[in-house]
């Protein structure tokens, strides 16, 4: 069975759902359904459950840039001075302060991620005191991972020596892509020479896994210059790398209208440069993840892939296999066995909820028997094009047993170009598997119950 439907054709009726807006699944229930009903008290129950022998991970992330790149959808903001940044950070370390008295002896840190924004932007001697207050505050594992998305103009060689000196085992920079006119089209100018000094520097300071992030869809891109972007990545040899299709969500992020609609690629030209990208990828070697992960054979990711153990967070593709991830910092989402939380977004009121000494969280939601079977099932789709019917119905036995009967009018419906039961599996076919998001909003009971928009399926 191919790992990754990109390479091949797509079947001719689901090409009509190339252009679906559904979610990108990062979670289930989707974060548009979260609600205020969860708020610190649940939060702090949640943790007091926590066990001795749990394993964490950790987000913190830093909502800042000193730079706008329109192409952004994440939660964050420009500043062209450090003194907001400053007063974050006091704030993030009352939050560390917080969490890690309310969390201690409770459970051990598996993995740490700094997101953004861009963790990069950060001083060098306010990496060290980060990494010096989370190892004060919390348990951590000998062989603990940490990982940074690194944005490589802010990169010198100060923050790169800071990073390495608090462990960082990982790196993730973004690329996007390294056409001068689509990076001008997006306000994301960074040369192929400046990309590789910073993939040089975090290699020779003992980094283990570099990443690089891709995207297709973006403005004035053509399958000619996706594909000169991809060749010119893999003469880096990254160990992993995304490729991300562009989300155009200007009603979700305003900066968002500074890219001309015109300059765009329809749907078919999207889905022929996804599948370009993934070839040329996939014939280099690398092993194709999910939906649009790429790692070495060797890669911690491919080997967890390849053991059935790879998983989805709000980072993407993980080998991490913690129940637990705590997020720090504005906007940040917490999961937990009982269910996500997220914290206050606007950074102000952040500031004062942590300040107070209290925990920030704004929203969430509480999983029932039914969100964690259809949790379980869309991350299995996402992750591995399928899932068992035996063992859907073994993890949650009656509501299970309902939802695998949902799966099964699909597969021998109209619909069963997306999914198929083969014996005890449920498969999304390999032509289908740039679809498998529409897959996986079959199952999703919110989508049309609220007022989120989303990005087309590929």
């Amino acid at each position: 069975m191919s790992p990754h439907a990109a390479v091949h054709a797509t079947h001719p009726s689901a090409v009509a759902n190339v252009a679906d807006n559904v979610p990108r699944y990062t979670s289930y229930p989707t974060a548009p359904h979260f609600h205020p009903g969860v708020d610190a008290v649940t939060v702090r129950g949640w943790m007091d459950a926590l066990e001795g022998d749990d394993e964490i991970s950790l987000y913190l992330h830093i909502p800042y840039c000193d730079r706008l790149c329109w192409f952004c959808a994440c939660h964050t903001k420009q500043t062209r001075h450090y003194t907001p940044v400053a007063a974050f950070l006091r704030s993030l370390h009352k939050e560390i302060e917080t969490v890690g008295g309310l969390v201690h002896g409770r459970g051990r840190i598996r993995a740490v991620h700094f997101g953004g924004g861009s963790p990069t932007m950060l001083k060098p001697d306010d990496i060290l005191m980060l990494g010096e207050a989370l190892r004060d505050r919390f348990d951590f594992l000998d062989d603990a991972s940490l990982s940074v998305e690194i944005d490589p103009n802010d990169m010198d060689d100060g923050r790169i020596d800071a990073f390495a000196a608090i462990g960082m085992a990982r790196a993730s920079l973004g690329v996007q892509d390294f056409d001068p006119k689509v990076q001008k089209a997006i306000n994301r100018e960074q040369s192929f020479a400046l990309t590789k000094s910073i993939v040089d520097a975090v290699r020779a300071r003992g980094v283990q896994s570099v990443n690089l992030d891709l995207l297709y869809g973006l403005p004035h891109q053509t399958r000619e210059s996706v594909a000169a972007t991809v060749v010119q990545a893999l003469t880096l040899e990254p160990d992993r790398l995304a490729l991300f299709g562009y989300a155009h969500v200007p009603w979700f992020k305003k900066h968002q209208t500074m890219i001309d609609e015109a300059w765009l690629p329809d749907s078919a030209a999207r889905l022929a440069q996804s599948r370009l990208a993934a070839q040329l990828i996939v014939d280099a070697g690398y092993e194709a993840l999910g939906l649009d992960h790429f790692a070495k054979p060797q890669d911690a990711l491919a080997v967890a892939a390849r053991a059935g153990k790879i998983r989805r967070n709000f980072q993407g593709y993980t080998e991490d296999q913690c129940d637990t991830l705590i997020g720090l910092g504005p906007s940040s989402i917490s999961r937990f066995r009982q269910g996500y939380a997220q914290n206050i977004v606007a950074t102000g009121e952040y500031e004062k909820a942590v300040d107070a000494g209290g925990l920030a969280t704004a929203r969430g939601i509480e999983l029932s028997v039914d969100d964690q079977a259809r949790a379980w099932l869309i991350e299995r789709l996402m992750c591995s094009f399928a899932f068992s019917a035996i063992e859907l119905v073994e993890r949650f036995g009656a509501v299970g047993q309902t939802v695998l009967c949902e799966a099964s009018r699909l597969a021998i419906g109209g619909a069963g170009h997306l999914l198929r039961l083969d014996r005890e599996n449920f498969i999304v076919p390999e032509e289908s598997r740039p679809l498998v998001r529409t897959v996986a909003a079959r199952f999703d009971k919110y989508l049309n119950n609220g007022t989120g928009r989303h990005s087309p399926a590929v």
